[in-house]
């Protein structure tokens, strides 16, 4: 099987130099030329089948460059590179807060309930009871702030839009699916432009929050089954689709996923996910398909 070599950088950060892709195809034993994706931010490089398998040359590329800001993965490269379903996290993935944190910090109660989250993210708590008991302090706030908070507090990741704006270009589908609230991802995901979104919905009386979720919540089996239903309902091979996401449950979405990919996450998702990303921004989940800065859709 030929495998390809992804190496990217920050676009803020380029890094992936003349010397650094020599270095990178001495590790990797291949005579082939670099293809540039976006001049010293993305590159990759074709691995004639034979060798090492893929996880071994990742390991062998990520000792070989440490220390430098460049993320590397080793993939095949075969005829689903470029992936036609796309499922992504919002907290922390798509954005860059953690929306029931910013909830929360309007009741005075932030420091609190952010050390729950990040707890569950990191799957030291399970995550349905931690969100239970983060909404029920949630009670009694009032609907109304939730647009100001989107709007004034919520930035979006650098590179998600070009992300799924691309995607969708090239005949993806893209779907954004977060333990989090329908009253975000639905502003969130026709921001960005995900074709649909799937989340927990909050229960509200008189405009404001109960304290109370609707069942069955959201967590990692339904993100999980969300994947696969799309994939079934669009006859979808395996291969054929990418996830991306930080927190413990997105775990058995990563892992259902053709390719899987942390995003700057916790260490147990990112030592468990097929691919880590911890320097490049969203736009690296173009890159690892192949495709290159002059064919992105902003």
């Amino acid at each position: 099987m030929t495998l390809v070599a992804s190496l990217i950088a920050n676009a803020s950060r380029p890094a992936i130099t003349d010397a650094v892709l020599a270095e990178a195809r001495a590790v990797l034993g291949t005579d082939h030329q670099p293809r540039v994706l976006h001049g010293e931010v993305a590159a990759e490089i074709l691995v004639p089948g034979g060798g090492a398998d893929a996880e071994v040359l990742t390991g062998r590329l990520r000792r070989a460059l440490r220390g430098e800001p460049i993320d590397v993965a080793v993939l095949p490269a075969g005829p689903h590179r470029r992936k036609r379903l796309f499922l992504a996290d919002m907290d922390s993935t798509m954005i860059e807060q953690e929306c029931i944190d910013e909830l929360a910090d309007i009741v005075g109660l932030k420091a609190y309930v952010s050390a729950i989250t990040e707890r569950a993210m990191r799957g030291e708590i399970a995550f349905e009871p931690a969100l239970r008991e983060r909404v029920a302090l949630l009670k009694g706030l009032s609907v109304s702030v939730i647009d100001a908070l989107i709007r004034d507090r919520l930035s979006l990741t650098p590179g998600g839009t070009t992300l799924v704006r691309t995607m969708r270009a090239h005949g993806a589908r893209t779907c954004l699916v977060s333990g989090g609230f329908t009253l975000f991802t639905g502003p969130i995901a026709e921001r960005i432009g995900f074709d649909e979104h799937h989340s927990n919905r909050l229960c509200v009386a008189e405009g404001h929050l109960t304290g109370l979720v609707e069942e069955p919540i959201v967590g990692k089996a339904a993100k999980r089954e969300t994947l696969v239903g799309l994939r079934e309902r669009l006859g979808l091979d395996a291969a054929e689709t990418l996830a991306v996401g930080d927190g413990a449950n997105d775990l058995d979405m990563l892992g259902e996923a053709g390719l899987g990919v942390a995003f700057r996450a916790k260490a147990a998702v990112a030592s468990a996910a097929q691919v880590r990303i911890d320097h490049g921004d969203l736009t690296a989940l173009l890159y690892l398909q192949g495709y290159a800065a002059s064919e992105f859709v902003g």
